[in-house]
């Protein structure tokens, strides 16, 4: 779950940097994480994150992932666009 927030997190930076050159995004760190209730096989989450600061080139999110609307885990990622 962690690993999806991150990806997800990776995403947002790439996408609002649209038009721009191409960019490699490193995964930094994780703050805060908590897993609330298990999660099983066939279960669909979703990952919702907000962007909590941004410092050049860095950004931080905060993430939290959801099934059937319910909390199952949150957590606080950190990601650096690198240049290609």
């Amino acid at each position: 779950m962690i690993e999806g927030m991150a990806q997800t997190a990776g995403v947002l930076c790439v996408c609002s940097r649209a038009g721009q050159r191409p960019q490699s995004v490193y995964f930094l760190t994780i703050d805060k994480a908590k897993f609330r209730k298990p999660v099983m096989p066939g279960d669909t989450i979703e990952y919702h994150m907000t962007k909590i600061a941004k410092r050049k080139t860095m950004w931080w999110f905060r993430g939290e992932a959801k099934v059937a609307g319910e909390l199952v885990a949150e957590a606080e990622v950190g990601a650096m666009l690198v240049d290609e």
